[in-house]
């Protein structure tokens, strides 16, 4: 699916370069830690239109949750745009509503480029170099800390290849089932990023279009194992279910079929 552009405008392109300068940040610095290149970031400030996948970066560079004051129609996230996409989930779709299908299709994309990137960084690094080590990475915070020094090549080479095997699944419209760590992780993660997606376009059209559920991975999970064991806090040694370790470990709902 083409890239959707958020239209800049006067008012916008100052209320970045006025952010960046009031977080201290030089023109190549905020470029760096949004992940585009300096011209990118000069057209930015200078009004041009922003695709909405490089949001989530300029956002992140200038502590932004979401662009402020931006409510441009042209960044409108309709459920039409993406029923006929190729990762469009009827299971998801007929189990837990219509935007949590939307939302795998979504997250899935970012989720999937996030990873490409950091591969592709990765792999001019030295053996064992991980994301914590990159200048930039999407991925960075997003996944849990305590095995920041784990996510190297290899990890993500596999994450990729476990996000690949739910989008075939979702693509080819069975039943999406979380069986390990790993699935769920990539789930959690497509949901969040859909969601911050779609806050970034500053719409409400989704709300009048479904019966919205931001929450469907952990509908789906039937639980928040997940928040309780990675993402609050926790030390977790080598015998847990959730340590690092077990992640790729087959050990949800295995007496079902799928």
């Amino acid at each position: 699916m083409p890239q959707k552009t958020i239209k800049n405008n006067e008012r916008l392109a100052r209320q970045i370069k006025e952010r960046r300068t009031e977080l201290g940040l030089t023109i190549e610095e905020a470029a760096q830690k949004a992940g585009v290149g300096t011209k990118t970031w000069c057209r930015y400030e200078s009004g041009e239109s922003i695709r909405e996948d490089k949001c989530k970066g300029i956002c992140k560079a200038l502590n932004w949750f979401a662009f402020p004051d931006q409510h441009d129609e042209e960044g409108n996230v309709s459920l039409k745009d993406y029923r006929n996409h190729e990762l469009w989930s009827s299971f998801l779709e007929e189990n837990y509503g219509s935007y949590a299908a939307m939302a795998f299709a979504v997250g899935s994309e970012l989720l999937g480029d996030h990873i490409s990137e950091d591969l592709q960084k990765l792999s001019s690094m030295p053996r064992a170099s991980h994301i914590g080590q990159l200048s930039f990475s999407m991925l960075s915070d997003d996944l849990p800390d305590q095995f920041l020094p784990l996510y190297d090549y290899d990890f993500l080479y596999r994450m990729k290849c476990a996000l690949n095997e739910l989008c075939n699944r979702a693509g080819a419209g069975l039943p999406i089932i979380a069986h390990s760590v790993m699935q769920e992780l990539i789930l959690y993660l497509c949901c969040e990023e859909a969601n911050a997606f779609v806050e970034l376009c500053g719409d409400k059209t989704l709300q009048e279009e479904s019966e919205v559920s931001t929450d469907w991975a952990f509908d789906l999970f039937d639980d928040m194992d997940i928040i309780d064991c990675l993402y609050s806090g926790l030390y977790l040694p080598q015998d847990h279910t959730y340590h690092f370790l077990h992640w790729d470990d087959m050990q949800f709902y295995m007496d079902d079929t799928d």
